[in-house]
């Protein structure tokens, strides 16, 4: 395996930073005050081509490969959490899914727009009653003729209210004996009736972002808008989890980076007992427990992006980087408040904001207990995903520039 980063790689993460650093950087402290999403965000990713970054041409996207994604992912977050759960949500949560599951005529309505960055998407599987205990959700949908009638409401949905297609799961053959088998997934679009949605404030983090709710009662889902086959919506899920929670490895990547860029920066600034804070072992330390954690977060996002590459089973490899990077970031974020000292405490620096942001990726996704016991599970043999086996949306030049 060579993860040396090729001239594409590297041009578009000059993009994004770019982008960052110009028209995001002078909105993002306000938007996080007003716990507002700016509404400059969405179009401009979409014009960047930043929402189809990895989705082939044939379908509207910009035909990168899925180590562009981690990358991409990275670097928004190195600017702020809510910027890289957009992507998280609106492409690893719902786009990768249409393009792996989706038929020609589901792939045509809905993927194309989404990866040109016309339509925003979003992904319902959380409910008020259910978060890791996915087969026991409440969501309904039962069969009437050519539609489904869905009842239910998802929470903790991000870009809830601004998204015009949400993938929802639920509950379609109780009557089979095992849970996972009853679930079914579906495209629903906001404006059909029946469907409420709203946003949740006061949130400790990803304030600069969109939070919120979903209610449907008896709305009528067309049959042809059904992703895959009756029973299928565990294993589209999980498939959804193994690219959402690469994303948001990779982005714990990019808020590591940013808690140690932001610390060499204040340490070689900052002077204490006669000399820069920088000079200080302790500080030293912080900052070299950054490095090493960076470091093996990048590694580990390049492997899962060759891996999806290759179009390999990567549920483990995934799970893996999802919690060891949020982790990191977690751990990172708060040295560097420590580093920054009481000016840490106070929004006149970012660092307080990572710290904040970092906090929900521990939990959203898998929290950092599901994957400690899926891989205690893969390393005792008792975990295993071949009841997940299907064929994976691997890179291919061919089909992805074509």
């Amino acid at each position: 395996m060579d993860f040396t980063l090729s001239d594409e790689h590297l041009q578009v993460m000059k993009v994004v930073r770019d982008y960052c650093r110009k028209e995001v950087a002078p909105v993002i402290k306000e938007a996080d005050r007003t716990q507002s999403m700016h509404a400059s965000i969405l179009p401009r990713m979409g014009e960047l081509g930043i929402l189809g970054i990895c989705i082939p041409e044939k379908y509207g996207g910009q035909g990168f490969d899925y180590i562009t994604l981690g990358l991409v992912c990275e670097e928004l977050e190195v600017m702020d959490t809510s910027l890289r759960v957009i992507l998280s949500v609106h492409m690893g949560l719902n786009s990768l899914a249409l393009l792996q599951w989706g038929t020609e005529e589901q792939k045509q309505k809905y993927l194309v727009p989404q990866a040109k960055g016309q339509k925003y998407a979003m992904f319902g599987l959380t409910e008020p009653g259910v978060g890791s205990d996915v087969a026991n959700m409440a969501s309904t949908a039962r069969r009437d003729g050519e539609d489904y009638i869905l009842n239910g409401e998802k929470m903790w949905i991000s870009l809830a209210t601004k998204a015009h297609h949400i993938l929802w799961v639920a509950r379609t053959n109780p009557e089979r004996p095992d849970p996972h088998d009853q679930l079914s997934a579906f495209i629903v679009e906001m404006d059909w009736p029946g469907i409420t949605r709203g946003d949740i404030h006061g949130k400790l983090g990803v304030r600069a972002g969109s939070t919120g709710w979903v209610n449907c009662q008896d709305v009528r889902v067309p049959a042809a808008n059904r992703l895959g086959e009756e029973g299928e919506g565990f294993k589209i899920a999980m498939s959804c989890l193994d690219n959402g929670r690469y994303t948001v490895g990779a982005g714990a990547v990019g808020l590591i980076r940013a808690s140690l860029e932001a610390s060499v920066k204040y340490a070689n600034e900052r002077k204490a007992f006669g000399k820069e804070i920088g000079k200080h072992q302790l500080v030293q330390q912080k900052i070299a427990r950054m490095v090493r954690d960076y470091e093996m977060g990048r590694l580990q996002l390049l492997h899962v992006g060759w891996m999806k590459n290759q179009g390999l089973r990567n549920t483990k490899e995934t799970s893996l980087l999802k919690w060891f990077a949020t982790d990191a970031s977690f751990e990172a974020a708060n040295e560097a408040i420590q580093i920054h000292g009481a000016y840490g405490y106070s929004d006149e620096y970012d660092v307080e904001r990572f710290l904040r942001n970092s906090r929900g990726a521990i939990i959203y996704e898998g929290t950092s207990e599901i994957h400690q016991l899926m891989q205690a599970g893969y390393a005792l043999g008792y975990r295993s995903d071949s009841h997940l086996r299907c064929e994976l949306p691997g890179y291919d030049e061919n089909i992805w520039h074509s």
